[in-house]
């Protein structure tokens, strides 16, 4: 081999390995945290801890797959918060014990498990289902459609929540088969992670085994060619919004049982940290771009940071502010592929 051509392999070389570093610099940084906290604390490694991370994933996971379906044509969703904590509150006011003294429906009697579900997720589609046809219909970037329904919501929220006997007061006292149906485990696998599980596969059928999801992923690549190919992307994007929407019904339903109360701040925030872990995952704000695999990897580094930087003490502020880093330099990393490929 001549010095030319080794020298330009080598060059080759260095622009492959200088590619791969800015694509993955995000999870490398967040690699260098964990290994960070293993390195100081190396109980982290345990078992339990394991366990631990997992169940806190799994209800994070199920609202990724919501907005993760949203990001991929291109949009965003900050109503992910309020309808958790809209479901929340349905849930747990739908299935309080008969000898709680602060019942929300006083002579309600218990509720099918299912029933308070359905409910949340059908409340929680329709007015995900509202945004996306704001969306669709007027040609609203999500980013405001989503915006006025977290408002609209925290308020239509709030008055449910100060419309019970008890007046405005967190709700708990839940019945036992609802808070043993979440928290508990079968066989020793957290039922949480195994409906994480479950939701993981009917979503990843979704996104790539059927029409819904090939028209997904066309729309967020290029909505004119999507429509010209025969797409319907009005129906399609208000079925994105829906399926979203149901999902977080799904979470807040789990979510009320998992820190066994609600009220109506449940859920505040929460579509933070699910926008920012979809984007860590690969999931593209340039649209038409992203995978289960990938949502569930985005869950699973940011819990585990949360959770790590906890275990070893760092102050909540401190958290704040490595998180709200680590999501601007995804979202700036995500930008740069996109002009690149422009």
């Amino acid at each position: 081999m001549t010095a030319s051509a080794t020298k330009k392999l080598t060059q080759m070389n260095s622009h492959d390995v200088k590619e791969l570093l800015m694509k993955n610099a995000i999870v490398i940084v967040i690699l260098m945290i964990i290994i960070g906290i293993i390195i100081k604390e190396p109980a982290f490694l345990s078992g339990t801890v394991f366990k631990n991370i997992l169940t806190q994933s799994a209800v994070r996971l199920i609202l990724a797959f919501g907005v993760g379906g949203i990001i991929i044509i291109q949009g965003t969703d900050l109503s992910l918060g309020r309808m958790v904590g809209f479901a929340a509150v349905i849930s747990g006011s739908l299935l309080q014990r008969l000898d709680y003294a602060s019942r929300f429906y006083t002579d309600l009697q218990p509720l099918p498990l299912f029933v308070p579900l359905v409910i949340s997720c059908i409340v929680c589609a329709f007015f995900s289902g509202v945004s996306g046809w704001v969306v669709a219909k007027f040609k609203i970037h999500p980013f405001l459609a989503t915006l006025g329904m977290m408002i609209t919501l925290y308020g239509i929220l709030s008055i449910y929540f100060a419309s019970g006997d008890p007046g405005p007061q967190p709700i708990g006292g839940f019945d036992t088969r609802y808070t043993e149906a979440v928290i508990g485990s079968t066989f020793g696998i957290p039922n949480l992670v195994i409906y994480a599980s479950i939701v993981s596969v009917v979503v990843w059928v979704l996104w790539n085994k059927t029409t819904f999801g090939k028209n997904l992923y066309a729309i967020g690549g290029n909505p004119e060619a999507a429509k010209v190919s025969g797409v319907n992307v009005f129906w399609t994007t208000i079925l994105v919004f829906v399926l979203a929407g149901a999902l977080y019904g799904i979470g807040g339903f789990l979510e009320a049982a998992r820190i066994g109360s609600a009220n109506n701040g449940t859920g505040y925030g929460y579509e933070l940290d699910a926008i920012a872990a979809c984007v860590v995952g690969g999931i593209s704000f340039s649209g038409g771009v992203g995978k289960v695999s990938g949502a569930i990897a985005g869950v699973l580094m940011f819990t585990v940071i949360s959770y790590g930087m906890t275990f070893i003490g760092i102050d909540m502020y401190w958290q704040y502010i490595i998180k709200g880093i680590i999501i601007v330099a995804a979202v700036a990393m995500d930008a740069q592929k996109y002009i690149k490929k422009t």
